[in-house]
């Protein structure tokens, strides 16, 4: 998730145990949720493997070993050891127990980014598998909101019952969303029967910022299905569109097997759990139909681009989206508050 709600989060697990941190009684809890909360976002620092030369590198590291269950004290051990000699001077709290409080903000940032859709690679090295529950959003300010709020009074207060209310007001807006999961996929099966498909596969993920209206894409021999649904008192569906999968011999037909754009596809293509598509809207672009700002659209987040006029050894182009922001944040509003067309 974004870095305030990981350091938030990060922040409420340690507040939440009445243990005398340092000897300054007044500030355990605005210590501990300080030490907690850096060790909560430092995970996300792996956004800083990149390499100007190959443009996918980075999706191959981010939320792998930083975000791995085994790296955890290894995480907070080295939070805590830039921390402490900058700090150690100032507050009486010992390595090891700044080192604790670290590693407990730490351990929590892969979990929460489990809940997202993106996928972690909780076992690594054993496993390269990605695990996604898909049941909050990257970006959520009513999951975030409470939870900070219970941070401030925590450490303001030096009470740590406050964190507790927050830890459980994150604990029951996951509940929520899974619930609102389960309910979304029903009404994604339900659709796709009353078209005469059977899916290989399902993708049920929220749309951005809310619990209310969720993507379903779904998968049949050769196209993928993408519509909206909202869940709820009353549910009602937004239906999408449909696009091909990817075939490289009829949609690239000039690409070397061989070469680093078609060896960049399968990257792209493993990353993205096999949902690639060709862009309707710009044919040398490859997208992930998972992500869309607007629930029914096939509409790129991010994208990696080929060129035929490049070498074998060049990369494809990655790009980010985020051109119309405002008018797909319209659409999006009116789908939540039925505004838009369904059935």
């Amino acid at each position: 998730m974004d870095p305030v709600t990981q350091g938030a989060l990060g922040a409420a697990l340690p507040q939440s145990m009445r243990v005398k941190w340092s000897g300054h009684r007044k500030t355990h809890a605005a210590l501990a949720g300080l030490f907690g909360m850096l060790g909560g976002m430092a995970a996300d620092l792996d956004i800083l493997i990149s390499s100007s030369a190959d443009p996918l590198l980075f999706l191959t590291y981010h939320r792998q070993f930083t975000h791995s269950f085994v790296f955890v004290p290894f995480g907070g051990f080295i939070v805590a050891l830039f921390l402490y000699g900058i700090l150690r001077r100032r507050w009486t709290i010992g390595f090891w127990q700044t080192a604790l409080l670290c590693s407990l903000g730490y351990a929590t940032h892969a979990l929460l980014d489990t809940a997202t859709s993106y996928g972690t690679m909780l076992l690594w090295p054993f496993s390269e598998a990605r695990f996604s529950w898909s049941i909050i959003s990257i970006v959520d300010p009513l999951f975030t909101l409470p939870l900070m709020a219970s941070v401030l009074m925590a450490g303001v207060r030096n009470e740590p019952r406050y964190a507790r209310i927050g830890l459980a007001w994150a604990l029951l807006y996951l509940g929520a969303g899974w619930f609102q999961h389960q309910a979304a996929r029903e009404v994604a099966e339900s659709l796709a029967t009353s078209r005469g498909h059977m899916p290989l596969r399902y993708e049920i993920k929220p749309s951005v910022g809310n619990l209310l209206v969720w993507r379903s894409v779904y998968e049949t021999e050769d196209r993928f299905f993408v519509d909206a649904v909202r869940v709820g008192i009353a549910r009602k569906v937004f239906e999408g569109t449909s696009v091909s999968k990817l075939y490289l011999a009829r949609d690239f037909p000039w690409l070397e097997p061989n070469s680093q754009q078609a060896r960049d596809i399968g990257r792209f293509g493993h990353f993205s759990d096999g949902f690639i598509v060709v862009d309707p809207a710009k044919p040398n672009r490859i997208l992930d139909v998972r992500y869309s700002f607007v629930p029914n659209e096939v509409n790129a987040l991010f994208s990696i681009e080929l060129s035929e006029e490049a070498g074998p050894t060049e990369h494809v182009r990655y790009q980010p989206h985020r051109e119309n922001a405002r008018e797909q944040f319209d659409r999006l509003l009116r789908i939540m508050f039925d505004g838009g067309a369904g059935n």
